[in-house]
């Protein structure tokens, strides 16, 4: 039997879900919310990144916004789907979001299409999306940006009209550091083993892909494993699992309904493989014994980590509230994990 890596970090993620009408209240209650986690001990909160839907589409706005509010806790992304971004803006965006943390960021990083219909895709990306860069290069060009590789032999003096400014050597601002602490988000072997040989970390969540098992956690595990055999830190690089995981310990009996009623609507998907080759894990949803318990048989949670609790995007901020607290009181510490009050 693989023996269970120690938990070092628990975190949540959340998709910041906002009304049409009034999108600065759930700006706002998600703010709050990170505030509350960081309260609560809680390692790390994390946000996904959604574009022409309700959920933030700018993740190092948010997040700057987020380090101005809490103090400790680390704020990342899972992930960025970087076909949408610019690679130079991107890095400069996220530059300035960790130097305002004070070196908190955990940017995750992703490549492939756009994932809209290609109506969509030509109006928000312009006639030429079809020949964008989505390959690994896309993000090692971002890597290069965040290391502070030069981008111009030298530093050189810009003037017009007699005004005269200094052009840096390489992408301003640069925040040390940030360039080791890039995940990248994978799903199969060949995401993992490059995320692995760049030296990066990996993210993986509740989809991945069927490849040597359509076993969802065995074929995660392998993944995981694949990473570590490639990284140049072997077996001490770093895994984050994000998982939909329900507590219901504590809840009212409206929540309880409230749960089980999403977690049935989703099941049926997490049981036999999509499009020929997607895998998609079921949510966790019981009492803070049964999902431990699930928690320590499955391979995938056992070779990572940190544990993302990912909140249900249609749950309300009490909800949420309720996840966090259960994860922070109860499931971390049966987990061998303790909360962090240094705030």
């Amino acid at each position: 039997m693989t023996t269970p890596r120690p938990l070092r970090k628990l975190g949540f993620l959340h998709i910041v879900p906002f009304h049409r009408e009034d999108p600065a209240r759930g700006l706002e209650e998600a703010l709050s919310l990170f505030e509350h986690g960081e309260g609560l001990g809680l390692d790390s909160g994390w946000i996904r990144t959604r574009h022409i839907q309700y959920g933030i589409p700018s993740a190092a706005v948010f997040l700057a916004a987020a380090s101005q509010r809490t103090t400790r806790l680390e704020l990342g992304t899972a992930v960025i789907p970087t076909v949408y971004e610019s690679s130079l803006r991107l890095a400069e965006d996220l530059a300035v979001a960790d130097l305002l943390s004070g070196g908190r960021l955990q940017p995750g990083l992703s490549v492939g299409p756009a994932k809209h219909s290609d109506e969509v895709a030509e109006s928000i990306l312009g006639p030429g999306w079809r020949g964008e860069d989505i390959s690994y290069a896309r993000i090692e060009r971002i890597l290069g940006f965040l290391r502070g590789e030069k981008v111009d032999r030298h530093e050189r003096e810009i003037g017009l009209g007699g005004v005269t400014e200094l052009s840096s050597d390489r992408v301003e601002p640069h925040s040390a550091g940030l360039a080791s602490r890039i995940w990248y988000g994978g799903g199969s072997l060949r995401s993992a083993e490059w995320a692995g040989r760049q030296g990066l970390k990996l993210l993986v969540s509740n989809i991945s892909t069927a490849e040597q098992s359509d076993v969802f956690p065995i074929a995660q595990r392998q993944q995981i494993d694949r990473f570590r055999a490639h990284h140049p830190s072997g077996d001490a690089a770093t895994v984050a699992k994000g998982h939909v995981i329900i507590p219901t310990d504590n809840a009212t009996a409206q929540q309880r309904a409230k749960f089980a009623s999403y977690v049935e609507a989703r099941t049926p998907r997490t049981q036999q493989v999509q499009n020929g080759r997607t895998l998609i894990a079921p949510d966790l949803i019981g009492s803070t014994s049964e999902i431990v318990d699930r928690i320590a048989s499955d391979p995938s949670f056992q070779g990572s980590d940190e544990i993302l609790f990912e909140l249900p995007f249609q749950f309300d901020d009490a909800d949420y509230r309720h996840i966090l607290r259960e994860l922070a009181e109860n499931i971390g510490p049966a987990l061998g994990w303790a909360p962090d009050q240094t705030v």
